[in-house]
């Protein structure tokens, strides 16, 4: 397939700027692959859907607030200054995205904070907005850490025109994040309530976790027509054995195996053996699902209303078939859902 196939008219005000008012109170469009129907529900109806013995398997990642402003010396310029991830701790060198680009240069420093106790220092050029830094600051790494995280504010996606809001910081994350590392939040997961969670879990559904932090790759265009020469960004994950034995026992039972996300989604792939059962791991994925792909581990998926071209929309495509998912966006913009991170949610089963 190539890329104009994941086209379709998205009307900007359908961008989902702030998320539903309760988490598990966003819509839901059910899809059934067997019966090719659409239907459309309210996210706490999930449970319906499920049974005993079934399994879903959440990204428990942490969002870190990864948005920093600061000042460049000398002519006072504002920078921002997204960090990426950690390349070494000792030497408090990150890797990071500074924009404007065009005005940062090796050797420039930069100060952040009225007080000025925390400055970076620009020591290398990755790409055309890429930085590597290397921060200075007095004290140990834990008081590092925790500057780090009194400076930056919750890394919204870009669509988001708005400023951060306090309820941001607890609304762009999972209830189940525990493990720090993530750019943007595993959007499926934010649906879950505690209330939601305890419901399934009365039901005798299994609820199990992997991590996979997920990166400011996840929202690169495509550029290519030709989508098997399209490269993903490497993405660190790990998936513990006790939920391979737990998916291995699901699908061994032929039971609803439930990958909560694209996220989920690529890491299980990213870790299947030769008779399709998921083997425990750590370390990094560059996985690309487009159609036709087979998959080999879920048999069901919850995943958000993603924007035209975008990897995401192309493994959800994969997923549910091609022209039904079509359909689905088609419907999904006239009924007016609201798309993206802080959208509404899809059930494809």
């Amino acid at each position: 397939m190539k890329l104009s196939h994941f086209n379709y008219n998205l009307p900007p005000e359908l961008l989902a700027e702030y998320p539903a008012t309760e988490r598990d109170e966003s819509r839901l469009m059910v899809l059934d692959r067997k019966k090719q129907t659409i239907e459309h529900k309210i996210f706490k109806d999930l449970v319906e859907y499920f049974d005993e013995g079934d399994i879903m398997i959440f990204n428990n990642t942490k969002v870190f607030p990864a948005r920093l402003y600061g000042n460049k010396e000398k002519t006072g310029a504002r920078i921002e200054v997204f960090l990426l991830r950690e390349l070494n701790a000792e030497s408090r060198l990150w890797d990071v995205l500074v924009d404007p680009a065009r005005k940062i240069r090796i050797g420039n420093k930069l100060f952040f904070g009225d007080d000025s106790g925390l400055v970076a220092e620009v020591i290398d050029n990755t790409t055309s907005r890429g930085r590597t830094l290397r921060f200075l600051y007095d004290g140990t790494y834990e008081e590092f850490r925790k500057k780090l995280k009194e400076m930056g504010e919750t890394p919204l996606p870009k669509y988001i025109k708005r400023s951060v809001e306090e309820s941001d910081e607890e609304r762009y994350q999972t209830i189940f994040a525990k493990h720090e590392g993530a750019v943007a939040a595993p959007t499926a997961g934010l649906h879950f309530s505690k209330h939601l969670l305890k419901r399934l879990e009365i039901k005798g559904i299994d609820l199990s976790e992997i991590t996979l932090h997920v990166g400011l790759g996840t929202f690169n265009p495509v550029e290519v027509e030709d989508l098997s020469k399209h490269k993903m960004d490497s993405e660190e994950f790990s998936i513990p054995k006790i939920t391979a034995d737990m998916v291995n026992a699901a699908k061994d039972s032929h039971r609803r195996v439930c990958a909560v996300g694209t996220t989920v989604m690529r890491a299980m792939e990213s870790s299947d053996s030769a008779n399709h059962h998921l083997k425990p791991f750590e370390g990094w994925t560059n996985k690309f699902i487009f159609p036709p792909y087979d998959f080999s581990v879920a048999n069901a998926m919850i995943t958000n209303f993603h924007t035209p071209k975008s990897t995401l929309m192309m493994m959800t495509s994969a997923f549910a078939g091609h022209d039904l998912l079509k359909k689905a966006y088609k419907e999904a913009v006239k009924e007016n859902y609201r798309f993206y991170s802080y959208g509404d949610a899809m059930l494809i089963i």
